[in-house]
């Protein structure tokens, strides 16, 4: 029987995140996970890396700094999944004062050592530029920064780096039960396909997300009565509905705000709603109120009015926030909180509530520092695979990349350059053309790149593959998924 010092339940951004950072201070670490890695919350995100504007509204201060500290920090050591976008803020009327809104941005501004993105500005829209898109009679308005990022491509990167350092990353395995002996856990582990093993743990860390409360109570049989607050989020896909790089950050009459982002080349991304969520957080889903809700959010601030027929695709994820109290879906914290339960002479057991994305390396930092994990802090100055190259200058790794492949099509060049950054070179191999990448699935989609996803990223289903390796389901032909080689014998 194997005995870990560290088993993580939970293989989103903040399960993943923990094992690479537990990885590299020597543990030794068991992941599990029962469906896919970010196979939930964790790609169902808006994908911004951000300080969150609109927390300062709710005085969550420290939260801000820490994201806008963590945002430079994601920018360095990801430089092919995260990066600078522009986020431009339309002025009417009905919105709050002109001048909080400004002292708002100044503190956006300030509060975290920004370094490398632009400060705010406030604008005078003429039609084009960051006006382009907007309604006539909008004149102004404001922009500041913030940063994209690849939600599921940064959770898979974690797990592929805490692998790479001697994690133990299974998918597709469920925690069926764990119980205190003699100062360890034992726990019984089952794979989708009915196989059970028990290991052994020292520490055991519950960062099951929107199920965290539902593995304590069962799996874990902890009576700590700690409860979770869910909260849907909501996004809708349509073709693109305005030029340039930038985002839309439109304010609404209930005074929430949603984002319209460039997303995929060819569309934009509208999003989120904020509602309460009760039922399993597997079967959640956008419902016909919520499209509305962000069509007419658009309409009432684009010049092109978008409606539930233009919707390409949607998707809907559950937050696992702690419970504050709050009435309001919105205002409820979007800190975490990490509960630790650790009887006298017992195997501990650490919880995580809540968190963002954008702090997900400080997360892991202070669990592991919650459990007395000794070691120097490392992740945040370590590139993740793929982000290695020279001064994290993506246009310049480019521009070699595509000229040490001068096959590749500038698409294709530039999404394998965005995806995989200097590991994009393990799919192309010694290939000099197209066909020696094997068998094309549409959107450039090749034998080679499955072959790569399911040896090296875990993927092991279509949906793996088209929707969080990547986002090619909104560009390969329909029945491509069925098509698709998902053993690395049957791709090469």
């Amino acid at each position: 029987m194997t005995t870990y010092d560290l088993l993580i339940i939970g293989g989103g951004i903040n399960g993943t995140g923990i094992a690479r950072d537990a990885a590299g201070r020597g543990l030794s670490v068991c992941l599990v996970e029962q469906d896919d890695l970010a196979a939930h919350t964790s790609s169902a995100s808006t994908k911004l890396v951000h300080g969150g504007l609109r927390y300062l509204e709710y005085y969550e201060f420290r939260l801000v700094r820490e994201a806008l500290a963590e945002r430079e920090r994601l920018l360095a050591i990801a430089p092919h999944i995260v990066w600078p976008m522009r986020f431009v803020l339309p002025y009417g009327p009905s919105m709050r004062p002109a001048w909080l809104l400004r002292l708002g941005l100044f503190l956006y501004d300030h509060l975290g050592g920004r370094k490398t993105l632009p400060g705010s500005s406030a604008l005078r829209f003429s039609g084009g530029g960051f006006g382009a898109g907007l309604k006539p009679e909008v004149s102004r308005g404001f922009a500041y920064s913030d940063c994209w990022v690849e939600d599921s491509r940064l959770v898979v990167l974690n797990a592929m780096d805490a692998a790479e350092r001697g994690a133990s990353v299974r998918t597709r395995t469920k925690l069926i039960s764990a119980r205190r002996q003699d100062g360890l856990w034992h726990a019984t582990l089952q794979t989708s396909g009915g196989d059970r093993d028990t290991v052994t743990a020292r520490r055991v860390v519950n960062a099951a997300g929107p199920w965290v409360a539902d593995v304590l109570a069962g799996a874990l049989g902890s009576n700590s009565g700690a409860r979770t607050r869910l909260v849907k989020g909501s996004h809708i896909v349509v073709k693109r509905l305005h030029e340039g790089d930038h985002a839309y950050l439109l304010q609404n009459p209930d005074k929430r705000v949603v984002f319209v982002i460039p997303y995929e080349g060819r569309f934009s991304l509208i999003g989120t709603t904020d509602l309460p969520w009760t039922e399993d957080p597997a079967e959640v889903a956008i419902t016909r109120d919520e499209t509305a809700y962000l069509c007419e959010s658009v309409s009432r601030w684009l010049a092109t009015p978008v409606t539930p027929a233009d919707v390409v695709w949607s998707y809907a994820g559950v937050r696992p926030l702690h419970d504050d109290g709050a009435e309001n879906a919105s205002a409820v914290t979007r800190d975490y909180v990490l509960e630790l339960d650790a009887p006298a002479g017992e195997a501990p057991c650490l919880s995580v509530f809540g968190g963002k994305i954008t702090t997900y390396r400080r997360l892991a930092e202070a669990a592991l520092a919650k459990l007395g994990v000794g070691g120097e802090s490392w992740t945040g100055g370590t590139p993740l695979p793929g982000g290695d190259f020279p001064g994290g200058d993506f246009a310049a790794f480019l521009t070699d990349f595509s000229a040490a492949y001068p096959f590749l099509p500038k698409p294709l060049a530039r999404r394998l350059a965005r995806a995989y950054g200097t590991r994009a070179s393990r799919i192309l191999g010694q290939a000099t053309s197209m066909d020696g990448l094997g068998e094309d699935f549409g959107g450039g989609l090749t034998s080679a790149e499955i072959r790569y996803l399911v040896a090296e990223e875990f993927a092991s289903t279509a949906d793996d593959i088209l929707w969080r390796r990547s986002k090619l389901g909104l560009h390969v032909p329909a029945g491509t998924a069925a098509r698709l080689p998902l053993q690395p014998e049957l791709a090469a």
